[in-house]
């Protein structure tokens, strides 16, 4: 796997842990979620950036978007009790299906 696109993963994965985090602070009522929010999200952009340097901006943020949306969908479904109807599934499916067909088929995705 190329060096950005494990970027990109961190990048999701702190994105996904720092708007998990916004959720448990209780809009930034209690301390110590808003302060690993607030961390998260500065990780997420750092590692966002470098990714950059390879992947352009729109490339990038498709599959940032898409995979974040994803994640927290499922981390609000498992730790949060939010329920997903069959709309919001099928929805991230096409999400989903979109990042494979950027990845697979776009010369503008460098690989």
């Amino acid at each position: 796997m190329p060096k950005h696109y494990l970027f990109l993963i961190i990048a999701v994965l702190a994105e996904t842990i720092g708007t998990s985090s916004i959720q448990a602070s209780q809009q930034f009522t209690r301390l110590w979620p808003s302060v690993f929010a607030l961390i998260s999200f500065a990780f997420a952009f750092y590692f966002l950036s470098l990714t950059l340097k390879v992947l352009p901006v729109g490339i990038m943020y498709a599959m940032w978007s898409g995979l974040g949306i994803v994640f927290i969908a499922i981390i609000g479904w498992i730790y949060f009790g939010q329920k997903l109807d069959l709309a919001a599934i099928l929805g991230m499916a096409l999400i989903l299906a979109g990042i494979l067909v950027i990845n697979l088929f776009s010369t503008t995705a460098t690989h």
